[in-house]
């Protein structure tokens, strides 16, 4: 990359939300080549199958399952060439396993590293996605398990965040079901809309988005492009081993604590996670 992504007051902006509190940042890969709609045809074609998600996002419920989401009968390819009127959503997958996409992710998030790593340790498992979204599109209410950078190309969008420790929105149960597979989308009820915090993104405009904080996404009036890079950290891989061991101990008929939220740490539940894990893995050999 020839220029930074941010100014030093972008970097500052981040360092005084990071990693609790979502925040509207500038970033300069607006104009990127490589977040241009031919280019995002083109990359759609050289990823694997399991590296694309397509579906109907229009006029959906902010609580759908993901199992309930509509289709709209179209492949991928054609998806991204009627994006502006089909109503649609594509999400290409771990893109960095182009590289040249892998070279633009490492650029910018080396760029935020300074203020990461002093907070939440080294950035692990960084992976990027690019979301190209027709007019008036939806994403329902969910959580991600990665701290994300949402940086807009196209079009603008608004999201929606909550608190990540709104037991009412978010249960223990929850999370325990999705770190053994469970699905992301969230249940909504129309009186927690109040609780909302909106932010909207336009090009050269950017969003941290924290961990685990639920949220959901309205597109407005133009086609949407934008690009999504994640990383997680120690923290991040303990919570959810905590969340899996929790789930065994339900099982057994007790009542554990909840996950501690950052900055406390999961480390006791977390490795006792993974040594029963070792532990069946090497029953299993037997």
């Amino acid at each position: 990359m020839d220029s930074q992504p941010f100014t030093s007051d972008t970097i500052d902006a981040l360092a005084a939300a990071y990693p609790l509190a979502p925040r509207h940042l500038q970033h300069e890969i607006a104009d990127h080549p490589l977040l241009q709609l031919d280019a995002l045809a083109a990359l759609a074609r050289r990823l694997r199958p399991e590296s694309i998600e397509f579906n109907a996002a229009t006029d959906l419920p902010l609580g759908i399952r993901n199992d309930e989401t509509p289709y709209t009968g179209l492949d991928v390819h054609e998806t991204i060439d009627r994006i502006e009127s089909c109503g649609s959503w594509v999400l290409l997958k771990t893109i960095d396993q182009d590289p040249a996409y892998a070279e633009l992710m490492h650029d910018v998030l080396g760029a935020v590293a300074p203020v990461v790593e002093p907070r939440t340790g080294a950035m692990m498992r960084l992976e990027g996605f690019i979301f190209i979204s027709s007019p008036q599109a939806v994403t329902p209410l969910h959580f991600d398990p990665d701290y994300n950078m949402l940086f807009r190309a196209r079009g603008s969008k608004t999201m929606t965040f909550f608190p990540a420790g709104d037991k009412e929105m978010i249960s223990d149960r929850f999370f325990e079901q999705y770190f053994n597979g469970g699905p992301r989308n969230l249940p909504w009820q129309e009186e927690w809309a109040e609780r909302g915090q909106p932010i909207t993104v336009t090009p050269g405009e950017a969003i941290y988005v924290p961990i685990l904080g639920p949220h959901w996404v309205k597109v407005h009036d133009e086609v949407s492009v934008s690009l999504s890079l994640t990383w997680r950290s120690e923290w991040s891989f303990h919570h959810a081993d905590a969340c899996r061991f929790n789930s065994r101990l339900r099982k057994l008929g007790l009542r554990p604590s909840s996950p501690q939220l950052y900055p406390a740490d999961n480390r006791l539940k977390s490795y006792s996670q993974r040594a029963l894990v070792r532990a069946e893995r090497m029953m299993g050999r037997g």
